[in-house]
């Protein structure tokens, strides 16, 4: 970065937003030294005599991006319908946003979506989160998860979203057994990290919980997730939200039984599949297609299982992520490429309840996702039938274009 911008102040965010590629003068400017130790949660890269590389991982990220301004409002509100109209033609009336990326102690993402919705700039239900530095605010202004923010009803407050650990990119998720010793990096535990300690997140999840507010937890490795479920279990029942794990990436068999009896929701986004595959094999070896991506496992374990996208890690459209829940296989891979778990696929009705119901269910919604009396009327339809886009290694399902979106009985997209 020095030679390509001299003096420059840079960060760059990794694919997964869980490293950041930083400047020399951007260390400094944090004070990030050879002398700091590493945070909690937290790597700072070094050389062999100490210097930091300029690489930052997990907690580590947050000595730099505390120091980078805000974003403009006005633009914020600007692509935020922008994007809202991309979403619709996409046929996505709802979304549940994670909270936003830099840090909010005083849900200022949140008012912003409140003025949005005021003025009909919110076409699309949003159920908003927020992180754990805003959870004074929310206690303080006696804000509680499912209750609408602001004015009308497409509104409504998510959960508190923790992270329990890192990412498969960075090898930091969290494992019960480690990588493989050909994928070890030096600096890297070669079980990952824990960006906070199980008795950390349960401590959280307790005080969330007491405030009216459910929790998710980002969880990739098989340790994370065990953890999660270990927090969200013994208040699952006490808040209005299902209580929910994000990514489930690795998930021992053991505990693919305890969503269903703690209450707990399996969010999924089966698109990571698609640039994961190769990285899984390559780290967790043959227990990545055994006990990874487990969708089917957890469905007949009687697990929610709630379809995303993971946005803006990943593209916002759902579609070649249901294509990959059925089908386990990418066309990006290539052609002699060999399906992934295929043990693991799902039905195409299975992957699209998952995606249209599933994170209804995660909300205690009985209703929302279906055509069934009472309902609301958010339809839509699509050129053909699905399963005849099955075939072609799943690029025409993963490009499914829907020709009319109802929103609430009104046509929101009408090709």
């Amino acid at each position: 970065l020095e030679a390509v911008v001299p003096g420059r102040r840079v960060a760059l965010w990794s694919h997964d937003h869980h490293a950041l590629w930083v400047s020399p003068a951007a260390l400094a400017d944090a004070g990030v030294s050879a002398s700091p130790p590493d945070p909690s949660g937290g790597l700072i890269l070094r050389t062999d005599h100490g210097t930091p590389t300029g690489v930052l991982l997990e907690t580590a990220c947050a000595l730099v991006t505390a120091h980078v301004p805000p974003p403009d409002e006005a633009r914020v509100e600007t692509a935020i319908e922008a994007l809202a109209r991309e979403l619709l033609g996409l046929g996505v009336v709802g979304v549940h946003d994670p909270g936003s990326l830099a840090a909010d102690p005083e849900l200022r993402r949140l008012d912003l979506l409140a003025r949005l919705a005021a003025r009909d700039g919110l076409p699309l239900r949003v159920v908003a989160s927020i992180r754990d530095e805003g959870l004074t605010a929310v206690e303080e202004r006696g804000l509680r998860s499912g209750a609408s923010f602001g004015t009308g009803h497409r509104l409504r407050l998510g959960w508190l979203k923790l992270f329990a650990d890192g990412t498969l990119g960075s090898r930091t998720a969290a494992l019960l057994e480690p990588i493989e010793a050909a994928a070890t990096e030096e600096g890297i535990d070669p079980r990952g990290v824990f960006r906070s300690e199980p008795a950390e997140l349960a401590e959280w999840v307790r005080r969330a919980a007491t405030a009216g507010i459910a929790t998710q937890i980002h969880a990739i490795g098989d340790a994370a997730v065990r953890a999660a479920l270990d927090a969200l279990g013994p208040s699952a029942a006490e808040v209005s939200l299902m209580p929910r794990v994000e990514h489930v990436q690795l998930c021992h068999p053991d505990d693919r039984a305890r969503f269903a009896a703690l209450g707990v929701a399996a969010s999924v986004q089966p698109v990571h599949l698609r640039s994961d595959a190769a990285a899984a094999r390559r780290d967790w070896g043959p227990r990545a297609e055994t006990a990874g991506y487990a969708w089917r496992s957890l469905l007949e374990a009687g697990a929610v299982l709630a379809f995303g996208t993971d946005a803006p890690v990943e593209p916002i459209d759902p579609w070649p992520g249901i294509a990959l829940a059925v089908l386990r296989l990418d066309p990006s891979w290539g052609e002699d490429a060999a399906a992934f778990g295929p043990d693991e696929a799902l039905t195409l009705e299975e992957a699209l309840r998952a995606a249209c119901v599933g994170p209804h269910l995660a909300t205690r919604d009985a209703l929302g996702g279906r055509l069934i009396p009472g309902s609301p009327a958010d339809v839509i339809v699509l050129p053909a039938e699905p399963s005849s886009a099955e075939g072609n290694g799943g690029v025409a399902l993963a490009r499914v274009r829907p020709r009319l979106v109802l929103l609430d009985g009104e046509a929101v997209v009408d090709r």
